[in-house]
C-alpha cells in the first residue's frame, strides 16, 4: 500500500477497550481504521464501503467472527477481502473452526502488536479487494422468510430464527400465508432468498402453499429473476415416501424434519442460500458482461464512425460540387431553352410583325407622294399674290400637315413594335428584378394583336399591384405562350362557348391579376389567370401539358416546349401553375408565385436613389 492510498481496516471488536487499544496500535502504523461492535454491524456496513481488511474478535454477541467470516465468503463482492482473526481464548479447535469458516489467520489478542501488524501487512500483499468501493448495495445479507401457523412447533420456528439471524441472515416470521408480500418477490431490494414453510401446522394447507410459491417462482423466472429456493419442516411425516413425493411435486427444494439437531438444520439452509446467492451472483456477472459487449461495440461504432468520418466528409464535399455543377449546367440548358423557344414563338409571329409594320409603312410612303406634290403646288403658287392663289396656297399647306400628322402616327406604331420586339427577345430571362405587369402584359398582346385578328377579343383584369419582383421570362415567355395557345384553340375550334362572348360571338381571352392570402400570418401569393372560351383541355391529356416535347399540334407547327419551360420558370419562382375547366367551357390557366413586396420597396428606393445620384451630377456638370 502506498502513503497517498493508506489501507482501510475494518475492526469488529464488542469491547470498547480492547477495540480502543488495537484501534490506537493500528492507526499508528498508518492504517484507516473503522470500528463496529458486532457481526451483524460489520455486514451492515460492506454495503456502502469495502474495506482492504477485516480483524474480527471471534467472540461477538450474535453471531460469532466464523459465522461472520462465511458470509463475506458468501458473496462475490467480498469473497477476495483478507480476514484476521483474534481471540483472548485458548480453547482447543478455535483456531482450526476459525480457520475452515474462512478466516485467512488466526493471532491471539496477547501476540505482540508488531506481529499483528506483520500478518496484516502479509494478508494485504497477498492481495485483497482491490482498494476502496464506494457505492450502493456492494454486499447484502441473505434474506429468509418463514411462514409458520404457530401451535406445537412455535417455539421450534422460534429457535430456527434466532439461530439464523446468528448465523448473519436477515429474518422474517409471517404467522400466516395471507400475510407474504407477493410483489416482494420481483424486487431485488426485498425478494427472499429462501422461504422456510412450516408443513406441520394445522392452521393452513402447507403443501398448496408450497404449490402456490412454485407458481410465483416460475413468474420471476419469466420476468428474468432468480427464483428463491423454497425448504419444508415436517414432523415424523418426513419419512413417509408419499409425503415426501407430494412434497416435492409441490416445487419444495429441501424437505427436513423438525427433528434434526439446529446446527444440520443451519448447514441444510445455508446450502440453500448458497445456491441461490451464486445463481444471483452469476446473473449479475452476465448482466455486466452484456453491458460491457454493448459499450464495446458501441466505441467500435464509434471508433469507425470517426475513422470514416473524413472520407465521408470528403465524398460529402465532391457529391456537393458535383451536384452544383449539375445544377449550373441545368440552369444554362433552361435558359437557352427559354430562349430558343422564345425564337420559335417570334419565328410563329415573323408574319404578324411583317404585316403589322407594312401597313403604316405603306401609308406613310402614300403620305409622302402627298406631301411632295402639295410642297410643288405651295411651290408654284408662292408668287400669286390674289385672294384665291393665297387661299390655294394655304390648303396645300394645311394639307401638307395632316399628312405629316399621318406618318407620324405611323413611324410612331413602327417604333413601338420594334421596340416591344427588343423588350421580349432580351436575354436576362434568369435575373430577378422588378417588372412593371400591366406594361409587360401589353406588350406581349401587342406583338400578338395580328394573330388575334378580328375574331378574339381581349379582356383585362388588372387588380394586383402594378410591380412584381420576378424574371422577364415568367411574363415574356410563359404568359405569351400561355396567351398564343390560347388564340391558336379559339382559332382550331368553330364553336365557341357563352363564356364572355360578345354579341358578334367572337372568341374571349380574359386575362386578369389578384392577390391571394397564402396563411394566417398575411402571407400573399399574385395570381396570374388566363381564360378562353375555346374548346377546353380533354381530360386526357391535362397531366402530360406540362411534359417536354408534347403537343397536340400538327408535326411543324410547334416544338412541344412552350408549356414545359413555363412550367419550369415558375418552379423557379417557388410557384405553381395549374391548368383547369373554365366555367361554361375552354380552359383556364392559373400561375401564383409569392408576392415579395419589400423587395419592390427595395427597388423604387434604389432608384429613387440612382435618379437623385443622376440629377446631382447633372448639376455637379
Amino acid at each position: 500500500m502506498t502513503d497517498e492510498a493508506p489501507a482501510t481496516l475494518l475492526l469488529v471488536e464488542d469491547s470498547d477497550t480492547q477495540a480502543l487499544r488495537i484501534r490506537r496500535m493500528l492507526e499508528s502504523h498508518g492504517f484507516v481504521v473503522t470500528r463496529v461492535a458486532s457481526g451483524e454491524a460489520a455486514l451492515d456496513s460492506l454495503d456502502g464501503r469495502i474495506p482492504d481488511l477485516v480483524v474480527a474478535d471471534y467472540h461477538l454477541p450474535g453471531m460469532n467472527g466464523g459465522q461472520m467470516a462465511r458470509q463475506l465468503r458468501m458473496s462475490a463482492v467480498t469473497r477476495m477481502i483478507p480476514v484476521l482473526m483474534l481471540t483472548e481464548g485458548g480453547e482447543p479447535g478455535l483456531e482450526r473452526e476459525g480457520l475452515e469458516s474462512g478466516a485467512d489467520a488466526y493471532v491471539p489478542k496477547s501476540a505482540d502488536p508488531d506481529l499483528i501488524v506483520f500478518r496484516i501487512r502479509a494478508l494485504l500483499r497477498e492481495g485483497a479487494s482491490g482498494g476502496q468501493r464506494d457505492g450502493s448495495h456492494l454486499f447484502r445479507r441473505a434474506r429468509i422468510l418463514i411462514v409458520s401457523g404457530g401451535g406445537p412447533h412455535d417455539r421450534d420456528v422460534a429457535s430456527l430464527a434466532g439461530l439464523m439471524r446468528r448465523d448473519g441472515h436477515e429474518v422474517t416470521v409471517e404467522r400466516r400465508p395471507g400475510a407474504v408480500d407477493r410483489q416482494d418477490w420481483f424486487d431485488p431490494a426485498r425478494e427472499p432468498d429462501c422461504v422456510v414453510v412450516d408443513l406441520a401446522s394445522g392452521a393452513f394447507d402447507g403443501i398448496a402453499f408450497c404449490r402456490e410459491l412454485d407458481d410465483l417462482r416460475q413468474q420471476v423466472v419469466v420476468a428474468g429473476g432468480v427464483p428463491p429456493r423454497i425448504m419444508g419442516l415436517s414432523g415424523g411425516q418426513a419419512s413417509q415416501g408419499a409425503f415426501s413425493a407430494e412434497v416435492f411435486e409441490a416445487g419444495v427444494d429441501d424437505l427436513v424434519s423438525d427433528a434434526v439437531e439446529p446446527d444440520v438444520l443451519a448447514l441444510r439452509i445455508r446450502a440453500l442460500v448458497r445456491r441461490k446467492l451464486l445463481q444471483d451472483e452469476a446473473r449479475r456477472v452476465d448482466l455486466e458482461r452484456q453491458a460491457r459487449e454493448i459499450a464495446v461495440e458501441s466505441a467500435r461504432a464509434e471508433a469507425a464512425a470517426i475513422a470514416s468520418k473524413a472520407s465521408l466528409a470528403e465524398a460529402l464535399e465532391q457529391a456537393n460540387a458535383e451536384l452544383a455543377d449539375a445544377n449550373r449546367k441545368l440552369i444554362e440548358t433552361q435558359s437557352k431553352l427559354v430562349q430558343t423557344a422564345k425564337m420559335a414563338s417570334l419565328g410563329e409571329l415573323v408574319a404578324g410583325i411583317a404585316h403589322e409594320i407594312n401597313n403604316p409603312l405603306a401609308f406613310i410612303l402614300a403620305h409622302k407622294d402627298t406631301v411632295a406634290r402639295a410642297l410643288a403646288r405651295v411651290i408654284d403658287l408662292e408668287d400669286a399674290g390674289d385672294a384665291a392663289g393665297i387661299a390655294q396656297r394655304h390648303a396645300a399647306l394645311m394639307k401638307c400637315r395632316d399628312r405629316v400628322e399621318s406618318m407620324n402616327l405611323g413611324l410612331r406604331r413602327i417604333q413601338n413594335l420594334v421596340l416591344n420586339l427588343r423588350k421580349f427577345s432580351r436575354l436576362d430571362e434568369g435575373q430577378f428584378q422588378v417588372i412593371d405587369v400591366p406594361e409587360a402584359l401589353e406588350t406581349v398582346l401587342a406583338l400578338l394583336t395580328q394573330k388575334f385578328g378580328g375574331g378574339i377579343v381581349v379582356e383585362r383584369n388588372y387588380r394586383a399591384p402594378d410591380r412584381l419582383y420576378c424574371q422577364s421570362a415568367l411574363l415574356n415567355q410563359v404568359i405569351m405562350n400561355i396567351i398564343s395557345n390560347a388564340a391558336d384553340a379559339i382559332q382550331s375550334s368553330a364553336q365557341t362557348s357563352v363564356l364572355g362572348a360578345d354579341a358578334a360571338g367572337r372568341g374571349v381571352i380574359r386575362i386578369g391579376t389578384e392577390l391571394r392570402p397564402t396563411d394566417a400570418c398575411g402571407g400573399q401569393t399574385y395570381v396570374f389567370t388566363i381564360a378562353d372560351n375555346g374548346p377546353g383541355i380533354p381530360a386526357a391529356l391535362k397531366e402530360r401539358i406540362f411534359e417536354p416535347f408534347f403537343t397536340t399540334k400538327p408535326v411543324g407547327a410547334g416544338t412541344g416546349l412552350g408549356l414545359a419551360i413555363a412550367y419550369g420558370v415558375v418552379q423557379a419562382h417557388h410557384g405553381t401553375i395549374t391548368a383547369a375547366d373554365a366555367p361554361g367551357g375552354g380552359a383556364v390557366f392559373t400561375i401564383s408565385v409569392p408576392w415579395q413586396p419589400h423587395m419592390v420597396t427595395m427597388a423604387g428606393l434604389g432608384a429613387d436613389l440612382g435618379a437623385d445620384a443622376a440629377v446631382r451630377a447633372r448639376g455637379a456638370a
